[in-house]
């Protein structure tokens, strides 16, 4: 596993606290495109980019769980940068764990079009059995059991107008 960073803390709504993390996850998925594997030898194709994951917590908790203090006012922030943070009393590492799903929350499926798993930025959709995919990123104590579509399909974002809305309403 690679490193997990505590990147840093925002201050949200209601006394609350928003925790960024990142960590490169290995998902035991190999590339399937050609012109990455005829790519190899190459850098450019081989950059892993890490994963992110946000929790919004209570900051008496974060105190008791890592021992920091991370009281912020609404809109402030601070940079953590706590590379393998430990949860006091637990040796266990900490590990982003991935789960895709096809059903998404209300607000998923109200943004599929900026939220629904796409192949880069603005590509295709991916689909597993016809309905779009959905990442959620957790913190797990311990090695993490992401869950993963093996089988998906993609469908092309240009010609997804009408259908996607059907898809993400469900109907």
């Amino acid at each position: 596993m690679n490193k997990l960073v505590l990147e840093s803390a925002k201050g949200v709504k209601n006394g609350k606290v928003t925790l960024c993390f990142s960590q490169i996850v290995e998902t035991g998925k190999t590339g399937t495109s050609i012109l990455g594997i005829l790519n190899a030898s190459d850098d450019r194709f081989n950059q892993s980019k890490p994963r992110y994951a946000w929790l919004t917590v209570q900051p008496l908790d974060v105190q008791k769980v890592f021992g920091l203090d991370v009281n912020l006012a609404e809109g402030e922030e601070l940079e953590i940068g706590l590379v393998n943070p430990k949860m006091i009393g637990d040796d266990r590492e900490l590990n982003i764990r991935i789960i895709e799903s096809t059903k998404g929350s209300d607000y998923d499926v109200a943004n599929f079009e900026t939220r629904a798993k796409r192949a880069g930025k603005d590509g295709d959709f991916i689909l597993h059995s016809g309905m779009y995919i959905y990442v959620k990123t957790d913190i797990v104590p311990g090695t993490p059991s992401h869950v993963m579509y093996a089988e998906t399909t993609r469908l092309e974002a240009g010609n997804s107008a009408s259908a996607s809305i059907a898809n993400a309403l469900g109907l």
